[in-house]
């Protein structure tokens, strides 16, 4: 049977055929639905982990156990699993153990835009690049023969247009396997400097086995078609240039990235004239072909920034310009703003409002930074907001601790905040910490996590009491705020940074898009009161705009959260039924 199947479902399906039997991921985008769409199976045990590093060990330790087992992450997610990572590369597996990652090119959703090739390289693991969604479901299966024949992780690198496009997927049954039994052996399995200098050598002696078999096993392949020029290309870029360039071109297709096939490339480049290396992000394969002393075209003509299309192929080969239809008026920007009802709104207007720094951190509320609220100052990644505001309240000085509040999601505080919310503690700064507690991990779209009490199956669990946590920890304040109440926000805020101690605030309010949340009906705006002030467009819902001089809102968008009432001196903004 053949399916039509996003790339990220076909990797969950090639989980299940392989016959993993643990999977343990953090959501983050493009990676999210591997996780998602392995828990549809119920021969498969899925879980959310409270972050990457989490995840990486327990498939670690279900591979000890002598299980399949699996992981996935983003790009960012994979700095935070690297420590497990390294390790384990000099562990090895008893079952097979695979760790897909998802890398970013062009950013679409993510911070920063880096190349989890060097990762493969750094912790010398096989890393393997499916190009389409048959290959997604073919590759993980082989990842699995290859990390048990050579005794290693195998990391499966995809992409967001890998991850996120739809391709045919030939279906297949199950292979059930028995566990491995588990052998006690602390040389291989304890990483003591006295096991791990031996383990190391062994390392080194694997990267050439898996080289020499990347040379033989059909992964990587050459399609020559009799042209002058080479392309060397793997994952989407392998699509883009031949949907642009055809069969004008010979290919050589990398479906394995680390370790590269020496043999090929040099093959390869001896039934063309002039090889042109063709690679999203950073000079991975180019360098190897140099470093062999095979002479490519590469960084020179392709961009190192970005997201790669038909259209920059077509551009840096053959100078061929993309059509662009072009329109009388300007386009208006469209950026992403948070929802109508979010509860983060009334959060970001109040500390707009006191003109405070925020230490800002990864999530929906990220936006906040977005015009009109404007109000965070800072972000780097997850749970860096809480110990990145401590840093700098210590180096400005007790003023600081006045003007200065940390921001972060619930899902991200229990991700790595929470060792950040100690250090504050055991290092006693007067910091306030906002907890933007919406009741789910909203950014990778509605996943669960150990604040939910509900598992990825929606099953009920053990939840996370937030207040309980923060007082534990060492924080005397601890206070609970609805964000919809600005008032109630406001004062908070103000006592919190006045006072001495360490500080949390909860905004406890449910992501406005959950299906279990009853709104109100939808506001509406008096006309004949309303002045055009635009007060009401402050806080940047996207349910408020302004036609001929007034107000409007869109009953059709409008949950009526009530946030914007209180910011129209004329009180014109009122509840449907008051002014009918």
């Amino acid at each position: 049977m053949k399916e039509l199947l996003l790339g990220n479902e076909a990797v969950a399906r090639g989980l299940y055929e392989a016959g993993v039997r643990v999977v343990s991921s953090y959501p983050g985008t493009p990676s999210t639905e591997i996780t998602e769409a392995a828990a549809n199976y119920d021969e498969i045990y899925c879980e959310w982990a409270p972050n990457e590093k989490v995840a990486a060990e327990v498939a670690a330790g279900a591979s000890f156990g002598g299980a399949r087992s699996f992981c996935a992450m983003k790009h960012v997610g994979l700095n935070v699993a690297a420590d497990p990572l390294f390790t384990m590369s000099y562990i090895g597996v008893n079952g097979g153990m695979v760790l897909a990652v998802a890398d970013d090119p062009g950013m679409h959703s993510s911070q920063n835009e880096q190349d989890s090739r060097n990762y493969a390289i750094a912790a010398k693991l096989p890393m393997l690049e499916p190009a389409d969604s048959a290959e997604c479901c073919a590759f993980t299966k082989l990842a699995y023969e290859v990390s048990e024949q050579f005794d290693t992780p195998v990391m499966l690198r995809l992409s967001t247009r890998i991850s996120h496009s739809r391709s045919i997927v030939e279906l297949a049954e199950r292979t059930e396997l028995p566990l491995k039994p588990y052998e006690k052996n602390p040389a291989k399995n304890v990483m003591l400097p006295v096991f791990a200098t031996k383990k190391h050598v062994l390392v080194e002696e694997r990267t050439l086995a898996l080289a020499q078999w990347a040379e033989t096993s059909g992964i990587n392949r050459i399609e020559d078609n009799g042209s002058e020029i080479g392309v060397i290309a793997a994952g989407s870029v392998y699509q883009y240039a031949k949907e642009a360039l055809g069969d004008t071109v010979s290919y050589l297709k990398l479906g394995m990235v680390n370790p590269l096939p020496e043999g090929l490339v040099k093959k390869f480049a001896g039934l063309v004239k002039k090889v042109y290396v063709i690679e999203e992000l950073d000079d991975v394969i180019e360098t190897f072909c140099r470093k062999l002393g095979v002479p490519v075209v590469g960084k020179e003509v392709f961009p190192r920034c970005g997201e790669f299309s038909q259209s920059v192929i077509r551009k840096c080969m053959l100078g061929v310009e993309p059509e662009i239809m072009q329109v009388e008026q300007p386009i208006p920007m469209r950026p992403p703003v948070m929802c109508c009802g979010c509860p983060h709104r009334g959060v970001f207007y109040v500390l707009k409002k006191l003109k405070v720094y925020v230490s800002g951190d990864i999530g929906c509320y990220t936006l906040g930074a977005s015009a009109p609220l404007s109000a965070m100052d800072t972000s780097i990644c997850m749970g860096a907001s809480v110990s990145a505001l401590h840093g700098y309240n210590k180096a400005v000085g007790r003023e600081a601790e006045k003007k200065s509040v940390a921001v972060i999601g619930d899902s991200t505080f229990i991700h790595s905040g929470v060792t950040s919310l100690i250090d504050i503690a055991y290092n006693q700064s007067n910091s306030v910490v906002i907890i933007l507690d919406n009741s789910i991990t909203g950014m990778t779209g509605h996943q669960q996590n150990p604040t939910t009490g509900y598992t990825i199956k929606g099953d009920p669990t053990a939840a996370v009491n937030l207040e309980a946590l923060c007082r534990s920890v060492g924080i005397p304040n601890v206070r609970v705020c609805d964000p919809y109440n600005l008032k109630e926000m406001e004062q908070a805020v103000r006592e919190e940074l006045a006072s001495e101690g360490a500080s949390v605030i909860i905004s406890r309010r449910p992501c406005a898009l959950l299906k279990y949340v009853k709104h109100k009906p939808p506001l509406r705006v008096e006309t004949e009161k309303c002045i055009g002030c635009k007060s009401c467009l402050g806080i940047g819902c996207p349910a408020i705009s302004m036609r001929q001089g007034k107000a409007v809102i869109d009953y059709t968008q409008c949950v009526g959260c009530g946030v914007c009432e209180g910011l129209c001196p004329k009180k014109a903004i009122t509840a449907q039924e008051a002014a009918e």
